[in-house]
């Protein structure tokens, strides 16, 4: 289990980089095309909605860095030979919550 866990952490790991990477660029182009603009976000109709999906685009790029965190936590877990073990009660994590979600750090009674 431990080989199978490492490979789909670290490939959750690199598409994890790779999605906060462009969601960081996206959110850096809407804000150079902002700057080249005159538009009033706050008179201009479309205004609010370049701001909404700025805020959203910033919103998931910091998500895509919690996300790896939890990544790079599961991974350190697995080094210590505690990835797949519950924090709470100490049980065992079933292999189908690690499957769906294997960065999980509590079984389900526990979560």
């Amino acid at each position: 289990m431990n080989d199978s866990a490492r490979a789909r952490l670290l490939e959750l790991r690199a598409t994890t980089l790779l999605r906060g990477e462009r969601l960081r660029g996206d959110v850096h182009g809407m804000v150079e095309a902002s700057r080249t603009s005159n538009a009033d976000d706050e008179h201009d109709p479309e205004g609010s909605t370049i701001a909404f999906e700025r805020a959203q685009t910033a919103a998931l790029a910091s998500q895509a860095d919690t996300d790896l965190a939890e990544i790079d936590a599961a991974i350190a877990r697995l080094d210590a030979g505690t990835y797949g073990v519950c924090e709470v009660c100490g049980r065992e994590i079933a292999p189908a919550r690690l499957e769906a979600r294997p960065t999980a750090r509590r079984c389900i009674d526990c979560a």
